[in-house]
């Protein structure tokens, strides 16, 4: 199916983007879909209680689609502030006098049915650029499809089993009977950032020339034999990996090996949803933060390519392989299986250099810090991503097997603080040419 973006006849865009909508609260239902005390409960300092999601989605849908497009009158404006995502740190939500789960779920089912009301009635040829091309239901969709995947990282710090669906992926490939384990981008300049698609984020416009030197860059994501090999090779237990703030992490919260692994005699094994497995060698590490990227990535002779050599692998397309929507046999996307893929498993996912496995899978750490692009506007808030600029956060790029095809897209930017491994992260290595 087509990208509701890419609908020109406003009869059927408008008939996908409710097709879309429901898709997503279809998802956020069903990861909510558990008793009231695993709702209510906080699994980690680090998230909030599913409950807190779950009405939070449906508080940004008033805010955004009821209020400033619709101009109806709010519905519930005494809880506004107990979803704001900047008046409440996550570890302190709990205290709050947060709707029950029932209550939740009444209160999204409602604000859902006025949403529809008023896409149905909006002109989305409207120069408004939020009611342009319905911009301000892309906002809301992404934005609900980031919190489904901020929901699934809570279900496994839950630890709980049988709360997550479970899937099939296609075999990998042996990286020893593919081609070369790296691929040479080539020196010159590209077009980095978002061009037509109405409904990418202000930080990733404006789109704009860049000029990058050759490099090198691994055609896969790094594996979890690959990385067993630098914790066996005592790679947290050496400073001279280790930035001296990635060092200091490691030695004073005794981090020995990516979150929810351990080691039992010289036996790697994880917990994933509940369940303790064996690390299965072939698929991409997750779980790391970009204190360990970085460190195995100097350990390994070479380094985290930054954002723009990462888009420039992808070639230029809207995803890695072309314009169209992901298929079964290009990525892992939309918890399709609740693990990444094997190596090589999507060869036609390919970009035009060679490079797999951009997209799903695993977030993939950059070496860069997140800024804005030359000419940046703030729309439709300062705190999407304005807030967040500067030298503290570091970009991921590619989404995960977790995140949605339509949260997703060569050229988003998404961005963590550098302790961060909770997130499904991993990476890929680059070097310059010699």
């Amino acid at each position: 199916m087509s990208h509701p973006s890419q609908v020109t006849d406003v009869a059927a865009l408008k008939e996908k983007i409710a097709a879309e909508l429901a898709a997503v609260r279809h998802r956020s239902l069903a990861y909510t879909d558990a008793d009231d005390e695993l709702l209510m409960r906080q699994h980690s300092p680090l998230m909030s209680p599913l409950v807190w999601d779950l009405a939070h989605v449906g508080n940004y849908e008033e805010l955004w689609i009821l209020r400033e497009v619709g101009g109806i009158t709010p519905l519930r404006p005494e809880i506004d502030e107990l979803y704001d995502a900047f008046k409440h740190p996550r570890s302190g939500r709990p205290s709050l006098p947060l709707l029950g789960p029932d209550e939740a779920r009444k209160y999204i089912a409602g604000v859902r049915g006025m949403a529809l009301d008023v896409l149905d009635r909006m002109d989305l040829a409207h120069p408004d650029p939020l009611r342009a091309g319905g911009f301000v239901f892309g906002l809301v969709m992404q934005h609900e499809h980031q919190h489904g995947e901020t929901m699934l990282a809570t279900l496994q710090l839950s630890r709980e089993p049988g709360l997550v669906q479970e899937g099939d992926l296609p075999p990998g490939r042996s990286p020893g009977l593919a081609a070369a384990p790296e691929v040479h981008i080539p020196e010159g300049i590209f077009v980095m950032g978002a061009g037509a698609n109405p409904w990418a984020y202000d930080n990733e416009r404006p789109a704009h020339r860049r000029h990058l030197c050759g490099y090198w860059i691994d055609r896969y994501p790094v594996s979890n034999a690959a990385y067993a090999a630098f914790a066996e090779d005592g790679g947290y237990e050496n400073s001279r990996w280790w930035t001296p703030q990635g060092w200091e992490w490691v030695q004073s919260k005794g981090i020995s090996a990516p979150l929810f692994w351990t080691e039992d005699g010289g036996d790697w094994w994880r917990l994933r949803f509940g369940r303790e497995e064996p690390v299965p060698p072939d698929e991409p590490v997750q779980h790391v933060s970009w204190y360990e990227a970085d460190a195995y990535a100097r350990w390994a002779g070479k380094r985290l390519p930054t954002e723009a050599e990462w888009e420039k692998a992808c070639g230029e397309r809207t995803y890695p392989w072309g314009d169209a929507e992901p298929s079964l046999d290009q990525a892992n996307l939309a918890h399709r299986a609740a693990r990444p893929a094997p190596i090589g498993a999507f060869p036609s996912g390919a970009s035009p250099y060679g490079v797999e496995q951009l997209v799903g899978d695993v977030w993939e750490w950059t070496d860069s810090w997140f800024q804005p692009y030359p000419g940046y506007r703030s729309f439709p808030y300062k705190e999407y991503s304005e807030v967040f600029f500067g030298e503290e956060y570091r970009v991921l790029r590619g989404g995960s097997w977790a995140t949605h095809p339509s949260a997703i897209r060569a050229t988003f930017r998404n961005w963590d603080l550098p302790i961060r491994r909770q997130i499904f992260s991993g990476f890929r290595c680059a070097r310059s040419e010699d």
